[in-house]
């Protein structure tokens, strides 16, 4: 099978086993054998076929690597949304105690809370959205950059530019480039704006 970017030959057994202390659930576990190494995979869905769970593992570099890429370049873990109506998290909860989230009484309170939460999901979801453009403006410009104006921060692959890199660009140039496309709407929304806030909150929320 493909691992990693190129064929390769291994040996697994699947089997689907109880685990777990009193409540026991049923897990589905691969042994898997490549090039000497041995590997014990565990799944919870038992509909996955040994292939897929070993190929869904293979992953696993991609998404740190995007982690890393949204923590360090998007800033997408630097942002903290919260509300003073949010109950406190405890990590030893016993069994039978109050979800968190009953503890919160009151429409007000409540509202507050899935606002905070709202707020957190929305975030991410933008930062991975955001993230995904920048991979997708490097594929696109494979071949077509000049690798000896680009500054790298890591090794360059195949000509490919990094997100740091072009959010190192898009820092130098964005304003630039709104400016040449005074027909978008983020541009007209820009030129809108008073040069001298009013207020000094006007200059955060702009």
């Amino acid at each position: 099978m493909e691992l990693y970017g190129k064929r390769e030959a291994i040996r697994y057994y699947c089997t689907d086993l109880l685990w777990g202390q009193k409540l026991y659930q049923e897990l589905r576990f691969v042994l898997v054998e490549m090039d000497g190494v041995q590997s014990i995979l565990a799944s919870t869905s038992l509909a996955l076929d040994p292939l897929s769970i070993i190929r869904l593992y293979s992953y696993r570099f991609r998404i740190e690597c995007t982690f890393r890429e949204l923590k360090q370049q998007i800033g997408a873990f630097c942002y903290h949304f919260w509300s003073k109506y949010m109950p406190k998290l405890s990590y030893y909860q016993k069994k039978g105690e109050p979800a968190p989230m009953e503890q919160v009484e009151g429409e007000k309170p409540r509202r507050k809370v899935l606002e905070a939460v709202r707020a957190i999901e929305m975030h991410m979801a933008l930062s991975c959205i955001a993230i995904g453009i920048l991979q997708n403006l490097s594929i696109y410009f494979i071949g077509k950059v000049n690798s000896n104006q680009i500054r790298y921060q890591r090794t360059p692959s195949r000509g490919r530019v990094s997100e740091a890199t072009l959010m190192h660009y898009f820092r130098k140039h964005f304003f630039r480039l709104l400016g040449q496309k005074p027909e978008l709407c983020i541009t007209q929304i820009i030129q809108g704006l008073p040069e001298t806030p009013e207020e000094p909150w006007d200059c955060l929320a702009s």
